[in-house]
Order: structure tokens, then C-alpha cells, then sequence
């Protein structure tokens, strides 16, 4: 099927600013287990002469053994175990402590507290998508978690500009357009993934350096933007030029990218477990696409895709209504659905993708270039569209997988959708809820 397939941007109003030079920065250290786990009690005595023998009451050693649990020491007002024990474990012992012996007058249970990580690119603050209540993905406890380590993301899309933001986080790519016209760039397949424009001699979008960006942006880095999964890395595929693209090149795309074998084609040397597709067309979703998520999907690797920008039934287009696939629907900034969204029961969740109508700064930010026709120097933009929500969801699963490698996609998928928040304001049929970075993805 050679139909051709654009991306999945809604395009409006696009704000777009300068970028500074780039300052190195040291990775972010994710937070231990500590927050999560506790081995100490504080406790009060109603006689501390006794303290010792009260703690060593046969029933509060019964009680610690039902937790597997046995006394360490007694020192002052701590009771220390041998072990760490969870959190909401230790807030029921508390109460059974207390009941197994009435010396003790109180038992609190000593909990761990610590600082949520808040990256210092300066345009976070800027970035509602990931931090808000309403709209955003409730980043900051993901990232406390996981930053992505180890996990390849292909972008399939416009390919990419070297943006200084995030080409730490790109890897070798390819151009799967055929077509020279299409193509832009004087030439068909080869294994240069940069990005010429797709403006046709119009305005490009950019539309997967801004994609690729809020995947794995540099991040902690006192520049620009971040990204859902800072340490992730990028392959960039490219099938989508000017005007649009094949869904022949993209078939390829997605056999290539999840280490599959293309005919004619360097193998690819860092297989993807997550794929991201920001693309559609109208249709049924064709039988050589179906095989090639398949086949991916049977590798181990994640394939998300765009709901579409039609306000209508994402059953009508594909890949959104492909098998096999997470397909994402559009929130804006208040938790509600977006105005463009396809929704459908196709759909199997929601991100923000954003509404910048009579304000840019509701919409999605992240990196993209100043150029028009042709690559200018780099910039940051705010875009609106399910392309901008689907990014979100596979940087997520780039998180859950750098703790979870061994997760089939199915897992993370039901992981995504079990943990999902509600809906702030209406999305009927806009899937299992808002993804939910910090309870979807897993401990270390």
C-alpha cells in the first residue's frame, strides 16, 4: 500500500526561541530505595526503665516474626529491626507493636524522606506536560526511579537535526525514503537520518527533532528543555518527506529498527525495545504494516503510536488501529480532551499533546530548528497534536523497561494502564486514563 501517511502534528500556533550554547552537565544519579522501605521504629515507653524487656516481650517478638522481621536493637527511643521492611508494612506493625504490649505507650514507625528531583533546564518550569496535576504525566517520582539508562527509542519520523539539546542521546539512524523527490536530499535510502526539511519549499515542522526531544532530551544540563527519559537513547529512523511518506518505507522502518533484516540495508547495530510512531493515514491498517508490528512486537519491543488529529474515530486510521500497538489519545492542559484528538476504542491511553490555541505556552515543548525551507540554528518550540502526546508514553516505557528489561510489551502496557490517573475533565474514550510516569514505572 503506497497511500501516502503525514505526521501527526496538529499544526497552530508554533512559538519558537533561540537556543544557548550547550553547558555540559554530569548525569542525574536516580534515588535509592530508601524513600520506599524502613528498618526503625521510634518508640515511647510508659516506663523506660523497662524499655529493653518491653521490646523483648514474647509477643512483640511474635509480632516481628509474622514479618519476617526479628528485633536488632533497642537505643533510646529507636527500635531498629534486622531487616528494611517496606513502608506500608512498617505502618501496620506499627499498630500491631502497640497492641502486642501495653508498656509501650507510643510506636511510630521512622520513614524516609527525600528530595523530588527537579532537572535545571531552565525551560522546565515551562514544560506543564511533564510536572502539572491536572495535565502532565507526574514525571519528577519517575525520575526518581529511572532515567532510562541502557534503553534504545527508534523515532520513526522526519529523521533529526543535531540539535545541541539532544544529539548527546542520538544514535547512527537511517533514511528509509525511496522516493528522491520526497526524499529532499538528492538522494534515496542511505544511512544518513538528518533531516533536510519537509516544507516542500515551505515551512518545515521539524517534526522529529520536537518528538525526538521530549523523548531524551539532554537533561540536568542548565540548558533548554528535558526529556521523559533523560538517559535514554535515540535511533532516528526517517521515512517522512516532504509531504508525507510510504507506508512501504515505513514497514521497513519498523523491521529495521527492532533489529529485523531489510533487504539492501546495513543491520542495525542498536535494535530498539520502544518504537515511536507520530505518523497516520486514513485506512485500514494494512496487512505488510500489521506483519512488520508483529514482528517487532515479537522481538520484545514496544511500538506506540499516535491516535491522529481528525476529532474523529481512531478505528478510521492507521497505525493507530493496528493490533499489537499502544495508541494515544491527546489531553490538554487541563486533563480534558484535546479538541483535535481521534479517540475511539482503539485507544488505549492518554498524554498531553496539548492545545495552544490563543496560547502557545499550553502546547508541548521541546527542541526543534529555527530554519524554514532548509535547517537554521537550533530552537525550542510549542507544538499541539497526539505526535507531541505519543512521545510521552514511549519515553515512559523507556523508563519502566531500563528497570524491567526483561518486560514483553504486553506487561508494560498492562503496567501503563493499571497505573493510569483519571481524567481531570472529560476524554470519553480516550483509553485507561493519563499515563502516570511515577507509579507505571517499577522500582530499581
Amino acid at each position: 500500500m503506497l497511500a501516502q501517511i503525514r505526521t501527526t502534528l496538529c499544526v497552530a500556533a508554533l512559538a519558537a526561541l533561540a537556543a544557548p550554547a550547550l553547558a555540559g552537565g554530569a548525569p542525574m544519579a536516580t534515588k535509592s530505595a530508601l524513600a520506599d522501605t524502613t528498618d526503625q521504629f521510634v518508640v515511647k515507653f510508659r516506663d523506660a526503665a523497662a524499655a529493653d524487656a518491653v521490646a523483648r516481650h514474647a509477643g512483640v517478638q511474635a509480632t516481628l516474626a509474622k514479618y519476617g522481621v526479628s528485633l536488632a536493637s533497642v537505643e533510646g527511643k529507636f527500635l531498629r529491626l534486622d531487616r528494611r521492611i517496606s513502608n506500608i508494612e512498617a505502618q501496620k506493625l506499627e499498630k500491631e507493636l502497640k497492641a502486642a504490649n501495653p508498656a509501650f505507650a507510643e510506636v511510630e514507625a521512622d520513614l524516609w524522606a527525600t528530595t523530588q528531583l527537579v532537572p535545571n533546564d531552565p525551560m522546565w518550569s515551562t514544560q506543564w506536560h511533564y510536572h502539572e496535576a491536572t495535565g502532565g504525566i507526574n514525571l519528577p517520582k519517575a525520575l526518581n526511579k529511572s532515567m532510562g539508562a541502557g534503553v534504545v527509542v527508534a523515532v520513526i519520523d522526519t529523521g533529526y537535526r543535531p540539535h545541541a539539546d539532544l544529539v548527546a542521546n542520538i544514535l547512527p539512524g537511517y533514511d528509509f525514503i525511496t522516493n528522491t523527490g520526497t526524499a529532499n536530499d538528492g538522494n534515496g535510502r542511505d544511512s544518513d537520518a538528518q533531516d533536510p526539511g519537509d516544507g516542500c519549499g515551505g515551512q518545515s515542522s521539524w517534526h522529529g527533532t520536537h518528538v525526538a526531544g521530549t523523548i531524551a532530551a539532554v537533561t540536568d544540563n542548565g540548558v533548554g528543555v528535558a526529556g521523559v527519559a533523560p538517559q535514554a537513547k535515540v535511533v532516528p529512523v526517517r521515512v517522512l518527506g516532504c509531504g508525507g511518506g510510504t507506508f512501504s518505507d515505513i514497514v521497513d522502518a519498523i523491521e529495521w529498527s527492532s533489529g529485523g533484516t531489510v533487504a539492501g540495508v546495513p543491520a542495525n547495530t542498536n535494535p530498539a525495545r520502544v518504537i515511536n510512531m507520530s505518523l497516520g493515514g486514513s485506512g485500514a491498517c494494512p496487512a505488510t504494516l500489521q506483519t512488520a508490528i508483529n514482528n517487532a512486537v515479537g522481538r520484545g519491543t514496544v511500538v506506540v503510536v499516535a491516535a491522529g488529529n481528525s476529532n474523529s474515530n481512531a478505528a478510521n486510521f492507521t497505525p493507530a488501529n493496528c493490533a499489537n500497538v499502544i495508541t494515544v489519545a491527546s489531553v490538554n492542559r487541563n486533563g480534558a480532551k484535546a479538541w483535535y484528538t481521534n479517540t475511539g476504542a482503539v485507544v488505549e491511553i492518554a498524554a498531553p499533546g496539548g492545545d495552544t490555541t490563543g496560547n502557545p505556552a499550553n502546547g508541548v515543548r521541546s527542541t526543534l530548528n529555527a530554519g524554514v525551507s532548509s535547517p537554521g540554528a537550533d530552537s525550542y518550540a510549542y507544538y499541539q497534536g497526539t505526535s507531541m502526546a505519543a512521545p510521552h508514553v514511549a519515553g515512559v516505557a523507556a523508563l519502566m523497561l531500563a528497570n524491567r528489561p526483561n518486560w514483553t510489551p504486553a506487561q508494560v502496557l498492562s503496567k501503563m494502564q493499571s497505573t493510569a490517573r483519571a481524567f481531570p475533565g472529560a476524554c470519553p474514550s480516550c483509553g485507561s486514563g493519563i499515563i502516570n510516569a511515577a507509579k507505571a514505572v517499577p522500582k530499581p
